[in-house]
């Protein structure tokens, strides 16, 4: 799937946001990709799934058992990433500050397995759910997402792959611009800050 498709999807529903946000990771932006916004229409999901499948299997060593991903923002990614591959699908989400495995989810040893968000922009997430699962056994393979958003490249120790990188601005709270201006700042992701 070509970046220029993509931008176009982003664009013709409506995923691509501006304003003022207060992302996950605590920085501020002027724009904000709300990917469900994208994966609400079954069939983009499918075509995008598709791409991000074929992108990261030619990135990692061999098949995956299984899909995972960080609630909530990566869940309907992962699972038409693993509808592709014909693997199942779970999902990390927070007990307290933890990202565990819950609702009866479980790997077996050595499962090979990839990560899959929608967005990355710190990887915060997608390290606390490789954490996750390699505290259960899982052997991490790879971790893909649509839109790939970091300032600088992140190590995660496996390949990572994403459909498209999009350079948004960010801020630190105190530097934020937007914030200067008075303009007030939403929240639009599904993290709680802390």
């Amino acid at each position: 799937m070509e970046t220029s498709q993509i931008e176009h999807l982003l664009a013709e529903t409506g995923a691509l946001l501006t304003g003022h946000f207060l992302l996950s990771s605590g920085l501020h932006s002027p724009n904000y990709v709300q990917c469900a916004r994208l994966l609400q229409f079954p069939s983009v999901a499918e075509v995008i799934g598709k791409a991000l499948a074929e992108k990261l299997l030619a990135s990692v060593t061999g098949p995956p058992d299984v899909v995972a991903a960080p609630a909530i923002g990566g869940i309907l990614i992962a699972h038409e990433v693993a509808r592709a591959l014909g693997v199942r699908c779970l999902f990390t989400e927070r007990e307290g500050t933890a990202m565990t495995l819950r609702r009866g989810f479980d790997v077996n040893p050595g499962e090979k397995t990839l990560v899959i968000e929608d967005v990355v922009t710190t990887g915060l997430s997608t390290r606390e759910t490789m954490t996750a699962l390699e505290a259960a056994g899982a052997k991490v393979i790879g971790v893909g997402s649509i839109i790939d958003r970091t300032k600088e490249p992140i190590d995660l120790g496996v390949p990572r792959a994403a459909l498209i990188r999009l350079e948004i601005p960010t801020y630190q709270p105190d530097a934020c611009p937007l914030c200067q201006t008075g303009i007030p700042a939403v929240k639009p992701g599904s993290r709680k800050q802390s």
